[in-house]
């Protein structure tokens, strides 16, 4: 078993004094908190650190942790990769998005199951329900005491991703968030988390509630094309707090891709299995045993489907599911 002193050391042998960084992510409190103890490890000790992100953030709890956390942040659009010899992602790996895979990696960090392999250096920790949880590991082996805003961020990243500790959440989250919540500042936590929904999110809810079905403890509800991904994941965890409903599954056309995202119980088989069962020969398809997502070209949905109608296209959700996701985990 690797240490963490050792990990420390293969990962500050990435780096030199003249690197230029860019952190790359797909913003969310676990990966801007992730690549925020990336720039405090290399602090002082690389030329350069940028933070990007290329996803659209509308989702206010992600917003206002911009804005309180990290405010110079830039999108991914603003950047100019040739400024950079070195390069970092966090809390994915580079086939979780067509965007990531336009950089070599020299460090990847993430807590999915492996997907993918890159030649620099990779520490994926799958059994931890945060990467914030593991880069705890990092800054205590480089002996950093977090600062009140690296450490709230880090905490918030642990409960976001663990839906506060009752999703894919193990003993190294829970000691990860006792350790931090020595240092931070929990009026920054409190602030951030009741920034939840917004107006605009309630009326798409309101939308999706119209056109649930229900069957099963199985809830679907196909909202055909959204503004946002970030409604669709809003509403697919709402749904799974309505009694009687184990399995929450609500779907979107967005850029020309169907998007899916899974919810259950933890009681169930695991809805990242299901969805890379269900999905995973039509795009990307996957995630953890209580949430989960799958992406798909319109293109090839109508393929399968033989129409692009919201009615067949939420019908074609539901046979896919209903074949994959009713066997309860060993």
């Amino acid at each position: 078993m690797v240490s963490n002193t050792e990990r420390l050391k293969r990962f500050n042998s990435r780096f030199s004094q003249n690197s230029n960084v860019l952190v790359v992510i797909n913003a969310d409190p676990d990966a801007i908190a992730s690549a925020l103890a990336v720039k405090r490890l290399l602090w002082r000790k690389v030329n350069r650190l940028e933070i990007t992100y290329f996803n659209e953030i509308t989702r206010p709890d992600n917003l206002a942790m911009i804005h309180l956390v990290e405010p110079k942040m830039t999108r991914l659009k603003d950047i100019d990769p040739a400024q950079f010899d070195r390069f970092v992602v966090v809390d994915s790996q580079p086939d979780h998005n067509e965007v990531f895979e336009r950089f070599q990696y020299d460090v990847i960090i993430d807590h999915h199951p492996v997907s993918s392999n890159n030649s620099g250096y990779s520490d994926i920790r799958p059994d931890c329900g945060a990467c914030s949880t593991i880069m705890v590991d990092y800054l205590k082996a480089a002996r950093i005491n977090p600062s009140s805003r690296l450490a709230a961020a880090l905490l918030l990243g642990i409960k976001t991703d663990t839906a506060d500790f009752t999703r894919q959440a193990g003993l190294k989250d829970v000691k990860a968030f006792q350790y931090l919540y020595k240092f931070a500042s929990i009026n920054l936590v409190t602030k951030v988390e009741r920034a939840v929904v917004t107006e605009k999110d309630l009326d798409f809810i309101a939308g999706a509630i119209k056109s649930r079905t229900v069957a099963k403890g199985r809830l679907f509800s196909h909202a055909g094309r959204v503004e946002n991904c970030d409604e669709i994941v809003i509403a697919a965890d709402f749904f799974l707090g309505v009694a009687g409903v184990n399995w929450s599954i609500v779907s979107g056309i967005f850029n020309k891709n169907l998007i899916i995202v899974l919810r259950n119980d933890g009681l169930r088989k695991s809805a990242g299995k299901a969805a890379a069962e269900a999905f995973g020969k039509f795009g990307s398809a996957g995630g953890h045993k209580t949430m989960a997502r799958a992406e798909i070209a319109m293109d090839v949905v109508k393929k399968q489907v033989g129409s692009s109608s919201k009615d067949a296209v939420a019908s074609w959700i539901v046979s896919r599911v209903d074949k994959k996701a009713g066997k309860k985990t060993d």
